[in-house]
């Protein structure tokens, strides 16, 4: 997993702006020099060239490696490559962490075998388990018979768990100490380390078989006597630990309610087999809201805002061939009203309002909910509950707005009945809009599928269709 170093935009930024230009006056200087007939005109070339090398090397090499894999995304292909080639070898493993999936596909499908194995092999057990599925099969094995038995076992450990899972995230880079010796022993030991694992904030106490029996923190550590015992200082208490098949959205809930910096993570015997740290729970729920706002959206997985245009293509074409089916029918609901319409133009003026409303209070609800099912406050038990909550806010706002657009109608058109048909029909869209909202969510939810998944597409169908039905039939039945 990532451990990204929190970085400031606007210096991301200017990092950023800096290699585009380094690059821009690579490509002007290096396209006047080649129009140029001069003597030794391939030593001045090659001079140059070596010249903007050196200057986007000495760039790159001051960035940390986070800041790279933004910049990395932010380039088209071509350039993409040519400054992916100009990083340092031992950069390369965290890069690869750091970057979208997308982006790494591109990265890794231009590196050669050795390359892809060099850059594994600066990567801690857990890093190289989350970068396992994008690497060759053969240089996976050649990574894993280079490690060691335990740094083996760790690694098929991590990639033995789900995704979405809290051993699919958890590091096995941690402290631990026994509870039977003094602190000074526990600070002779710490010093002996190059440096503490990132995001230690507490010690983890084992007993001789490795299991779980309390936590001691650097604070106690710190300000109690040298010559106490570790049993002394250390919480047992309350302990809060995961288990490495618990769901990683209530891990990083557990981290957001009670303010954790690190956990440990226990089989079920209790002993300690890893860890979880704040840097694992933020990469998660920003990549989880990042899956969240694509699924929304009817695409299937992160793309590269620079992929070649086959690739974007495949990515988007299901769901939009399902928004041409809906688009369709609703279409065809219109038609079925042509002779109203051509009666009463004014209902051709009027059905965006119905159909926009519609769609965007059922997108109001379908947020709210897939938010809560995402947050673990919502199951399908229920469904009756939400359904009678938000049917009630659709009719308050459909009889507040409604009855608001129907005096306007009623104002420009000179026509009481119609400005009636708005009201009703505003009313009876927003509780459509908000069923759809509850339903389509708690039923996908319910079905093992993402509920988030093409949602904004689907209630968007339901509204336009619905909302037009149920205007220009109102307005067949009481107006023509």
């Amino acid at each position: 997993m990532s451990q990204s170093k929190p970085r400031d935009p606007d210096a991301v930024h200017r990092h950023l702006r800096d290699v585009q230009r380094l690059l821009s006056r690579q490509r002007l200087v290096e396209d006047l020099v080649h129009r140029q007939t001069m003597p030794r005109h391939d030593l001045v070339e090659s001079i140059v060239h070596r010249q903007h090398i050196a200057r986007l090397r000495r760039k790159l090499d001051r960035l940390h490696p986070a800041d790279i894999a933004w910049i990395l995304e932010a380039l088209p292909l071509e350039d993409r490559l040519f400054v992916w080639d100009l990083v340092k070898a031992e950069k390369d493993g965290d890069i690869l962490l750091e970057v979208s999936d997308a982006v790494r596909e591109t990265l890794i499908d231009n590196m050669d075998p050795a390359e892809l194995q060099a850059a594994a092999e600066t990567l801690d057990a857990d890093e190289l388990a989350d970068l396992a599925p994008d690497l060759p099969p053969e240089v996976m094995e050649v990574v894993l018979e280079s490690l060691d038995t335990e740094e083996q076992q760790q690694v098929r450990a991590a990639m033995s768990y789900p995704e979405g899972t809290v051993g699919s995230l958890m590091d096995f880079d941690m402290v631990t100490v026994r509870e039977d010796v003094t602190l000074e022993v526990v600070l002779r030991y710490l010093r002996r380390f190059d440096a503490l694992p990132d995001h230690t904030d507490k010690i983890f106490v084992i007993d001789r078989e490795d299991r779980l029996r309390g936590i001691l923190t650097l604070e106690s550590l710190l300000i109690s006597d040298p010559e106490t015992e570790v049993a002394q200082v250390m919480q047992s208490k309350s302990l809060i630990s995961f288990a490495p098949e618990d769901d990683a959205g209530g891990a990083a809930n557990a981290f957001e309610r009670y303010d954790l910096v690190s956990v440990p993570v226990i089989d079920a015997e209790r002993r300690v087999i890893g860890r979880l740290t704040v840097a694992d729970m933020v990469d998660y729920i920003r990549e989880e809201s990042e899956a969240e706002i694509l699924s929304q959206a009817g695409l299937r997985k992160e793309e590269d805002i620079f992929a070649p245009v086959m690739r974007s293509v495949k990515n988007r074409w299901a769901w939009l061939a399902i928004n041409l089916v809906t688009a369709f029918i609703a279409s065809r609901v219109i038609g079925l009203f042509e002779d109203s319409i051509e009666k009463l133009v004014a209902l051709a003026t009027l059905m965006p309002i119905i159909a926009g409303i519609g769609g965007n209070a059922g997108n109001q609800t379908i947020t709210m909910i897939v938010r809560a099912i995402a947050m673990g406050q919502v199951q399908p038990s229920a469904l009756r509950r939400l359904l009678k909550k938000e049917l009630g806010v659709a009719t308050i706002n459909g009889l507040f707005w409604g009855g608001l657009v129907g005096l306007m109608a009623w104002w420009l058109y000179q026509n009481p009945a119609l400005g009636v048909v708005m009201t009703a029909a505003m009313t009876l869209t927003l509780l459509v809009a908000a069923t759809a909202g509850v339903l389509i969510p708690l039923i996908r939810q319910r079905l093992g599928r993402d509920p988030a998944l093409g949602s904004s597409v689907m209630i968007t169908a339901i509204t336009d269709s619905g909302g037009f039905f149920i205007f220009l039939g109102l307005a067949t039945l009481f107006l023509i």
